[in-house]
């Protein structure tokens, strides 16, 4: 089941990691899943993306339950109407510091060691962003901009009590996460996340780590990552992101992927990568460019950087999000490190039966999606099917396509594909007013939240018997 954190029932803007993600894990569990696949987890921007985050590391702030944070004695009394902002963790540091048993004492220090490698930098840029009234970094008085050692260590004696709060909201966070991992992996189910190829501008990582980066002397970006036109648009996609500076990574052997994938891993039983293609070779915009029209395909040294996390940690749970301009070199890439692929049947129909997306053409190392965060709900695709596109799912169903989304999910279940994921959007049979995200828009996208009215009594115990039907209960 695909469902970002953020579109969990409950009070307040959005859904949180307490007592609702538990609930959907028994829903879950009782549906026969065996995955739950979720968005990026790290900080967001005022426009709500997951992918483009603040921090690498970090877990959204948001996302944090204060009821479950007073269970525990790390906040203040609250529920989950309440938002964790800097008004609650200044609360609850001071609960936690005045009350705090010794065993949550031990807890926060052991937790502070495990992260130390990016959770300082995190912490002062947060604090710094947040005295700067937002402002980006490269914005920010030069000394600081560029990271001068003096201004570092003045600006940590001057905001230490904002550093030692945003290290306690980390806490909290990694804590409630953690929990919710065990509960998953007790109910037999995993935990699917993605990772970004590229990180945002304005983000911690690129901050605290400018020659990674393509960046000019005031750490404005000289190129940046897009993609060429494609299906979502007829111009490209800018996203804006920096691009990186493949040599310095080289040169300090990926470390900084290695840590990325680290936190990743802490987190998730398996992890997709986004874009992938762009590990064999990026679409690299120059910095100005009005659309993404104006790139081109630079090589990257995926397989080497492939070679060293696979070195690093024994193994590559991975998933290889490998949409868009696909050649044989990024499919020879994935191959070659034995990462599944992905088939969206949503792609699938309107051309010729050599298309990949068909069913028939599926194959056992893969993962099947009836549509992604990026797509309309099933229901709200096929009602605006050309007339050659619906003729040719009608064809290949043997008929009328019957009641959208439940033709499109059984031709998920059946397939050969190892694992199906269908977004809960298809499971509750949702219009395209649920959609999560359009691409190439920056506003009114990662809204979309279902509460428990809206699934049907029987829904679970129908699920159950599709898995079964099709031979996917565990």
């Amino acid at each position: 089941m695909l469902l970002h954190a953020t579109s969990l029932p409950g009070p307040g803007p959005q859904g949180r990691i307490g007592a609702a993600a538990h609930h959907f894990l028994d829903w879950l569990a009782a549906g026969g899943f065996t995955v739950w696949q979720l968005l990026p987890l790290g900080p967001v921007h005022g426009d709500g993306s997951p992918y483009q985050a603040l921090s690498s590391h970090a877990g959204e702030p948001a996302l944090v339950s204060a009821a479950v944070a007073a269970e525990e004695g790390l906040g203040p009394p609250a529920d989950d109407a309440v938002t964790v902002d800097g008004e609650w963790a200044e609360e609850a540091l001071a609960r936690f510091e005045a009350e705090a048993p010794e065993t949550l004492r031990a807890a926060r220090a052991a937790f502070e060691r495990a992260a130390r490698g990016w959770l300082e930098d995190w912490a002062l840029f947060a604090a710094l962003r947040e005295a700067h009234g937002g402002a980006p970094w490269w914005e920010w008085p030069a000394p600081l901009r560029d990271r001068e050692p003096r201004a570092l260590r003045a600006a940590r004696r001057a905001h230490a009590r904002a550093l030692a709060r945003h290290r306690h909201v980390q806490f909290v966070f990694e804590r409630q996460w953690q929990a919710l991992r065990a509960a998953a992996r007790a109910r037999g189910i995993l935990l699917f996340g993605d990772l970004p190829l590229f990180v945002a501008l304005d983000s911690a990582d690129v901050w605290a780590h400018r020659a990674l980066f393509a960046l000019d002397a005031e750490g404005r970006p000289t190129r940046v990552a897009g993609v060429p036109p494609d299906y979502f648009s007829e111009t490209g996609q800018l996203w804006g992101n920096p691009l990186y500076e493949w040599e310095a990574h080289e040169r300090e052997r990926f470390r900084w992927w290695v840590e990325r994938l680290r936190t990743q891993l802490a987190r998730f039983d398996l992890v997709r990568i986004d874009h992938f293609r762009g590990l064999e070779a990026c679409w690299e915009i120059p910095a100005g460019a009005r659309t993404a029209m104006e790139g081109r395909w630079v090589p990257a040294p995926g397989a080497r950087l492939l070679e060293r996390l696979r070195r690093a940690f024994g193994g590559l749970p991975l998933v290889a999000e490998d949409l868009g301009v696909i050649t044989p070199e990024v499919e020879a890439l994935r191959e070659r490190f034995g990462l599944p692929g992905m088939r969206v049947l949503q792609f699938a129909f309107g051309g010729d039966a050599a298309n990949p997306h068909l069913p028939h053409n599926h194959v056992p190392h893969a993962v099947v999606y009836t549509g992604t965060h990026d797509n309309d709900t099933t229901v709200g695709w096929h009602a605006t099917l050309d007339a050659g596109a619906r003729a040719h799912l009608e064809a290949y169903l043997g008929g009328a396509a019957g009641e959208m989304p439940w033709p499109l999910v059984r031709m998920a279940l059946a397939s050969v594909a190892r694992l199906a994921v269908i977004p809960m959007q298809d499971a509750l049979g949702l219009g395209s007013e649920a959609r999560m995200n359009r691409p190439g828009r920056t506003e009114g996208n990662w809204r979309w939240r279902f509460q428990w009215e809206q699934v049907p009594p029987d829904l679970a115990a129908r699920l159950r018997g599709l898995l079964g039907l099709y031979g996917r209960l565990a």
